[in-house]
């Protein structure tokens, strides 16, 4: 008897998604028109950035600083320009995979952060955990974050502070003249405790010396950038006559500038935009730790994606100003939440973001 011999071709097995690197330009729109001293605007355009790989999706954002020079199509240029890369590096090894990226691109910080960011927050999901737990952080840790008045008229301020009921702290934006007209009709209002943003907005020390001064009287606890950048005799002369502590923001960009800026500021805000993304600002943090500076963790305006990504470090942080989410009227994630004022960080691997 003949046995027949039946061949059987091999099962198809669908080969894994090719990896992806995605980038967008998404148009945030403000719920307030949004006034400091350096500009106005009704929106703010951020760059989205999406890795695919292994049935995970890294997300990040990166907000350009027009003050540096950027804009979001430059930084969206900028990641095009390593995508090749970013598409066959091994994520896992994101210390290395990022000083290679960032090598290659010469500034453009927001999209470095952007890049910094989805390559963590693929990372943190691979190994199944939440960002805060790759930096052994305790969320509980986390601070009450500030709500942000923009500059305004005084009626437009009174309806801007009252709105802002639930926050316990706020944020009021200075460096103008009408800075006496804006904390009168906040006051008028509230007896909240207040941070001040001055924005490099007074251009003499004396000039900056008044407003300190008066702004001590008023219940302000601390300032933000009185001088431009670069006058570190003058913030030094300042400190020695008011009491009001005073913290570096457009004076301090990266971890290479923190140790100049230790004799004459009390503290620093660190942005991702500023820094290029968590690792940096990891490091400014442990920095000005051992320089015996205080630490805010600030934003930019910006979607869900780079405050949370913030968030998930801010149990190091001594102040938090990261609103730059609660601004906007079109956030595409949701991910870090409010309660009290009280940063609640997601628990779930990785950022925790969700797609609205």
């Amino acid at each position: 008897m003949r046995r027949r011999l039946f061949l059987t071709a091999p099962l198809a097995v669908a080969a894994p998604p090719a990896p992806a690197v995605e980038t967008e330009i998404v148009r945030l729109k403000l719920r307030n028109t949004w006034t400091t001293v350096m500009s106005s605007s009704d929106y703010r355009e951020t760059i989205h950035l999406r890795l695919r790989r292994d049935g995970l999706t890294g997300t990040g954002e990166g907000a350009p600083i027009v003050r540096y020079k950027e804009s979001a199509a430059t930084a969206k240029k900028a990641i095009e320009g390593v995508a090749g890369y970013l598409a066959s590096a091994d994520l896992r090894q994101y210390d290395k995979v990022l000083a290679t990226a960032f090598g290659r691109i010469p500034g453009e910080y927001a999209a470095k952060a952007a890049i910094d960011i989805a390559v963590l927050d693929w990372a943190s999901q691979r190994m199944g955990v939440p960002l805060y737990r790759l930096f052994g952080l305790d969320p509980g840790a986390a601070p009450v974050t500030t709500f942000s008045i923009g500059i305004d008229d005084p009626a437009a301020t009174k309806r801007k502070v009252l709105e802002a009921a639930p926050f316990p702290v706020l944020k009021i934006k200075v460096g103008l003249d009408s800075d006496e007209a804006t904390i009168e009709a906040v006051r008028s209002v509230t007896r909240k405790p207040l941070r001040v943003d001055a924005n490099e907005g007074w251009k003499s020390r004396e000039e900056a010396l008044r407003k300190i001064q008066w702004l001590e009287s008023q219940g302000v606890e601390l300032i933000e950038q009185p001088l431009p950048a670069g006058r570190e005799d003058d913030i030094r002369w300042l400190r020695g006559k008011v009491r009001m502590p005073i913290f570096a923001d457009e004076a301090c960009l990266r971890a290479s500038d923190i140790p100049k800026l230790a004799e004459a500021y009390d503290g620093i805000n660190i942005k991702l935009d500023k820094s290029g993304g968590v690792l940096e600002a990891y490091r400014m943090i442990q920095i000005a730790k051992a320089l015996g500076l205080k630490v805010m963790l600030g934003c930019m305006i910006s979607s869900s994606v780079t405050i949370t990504a913030a968030a998930h470090l801010s149990p190091l942080a001594d102040y938090a100003d990261l609103d730059g989410n609660l601004l906007i009227a079109n956030d595409p994630y949701r991910g870090v939440t409010v309660k009290d004022g009280k940063l609640m960080l997601p628990s779930s691997p990785g950022l925790g973001l969700k797609r609205l």
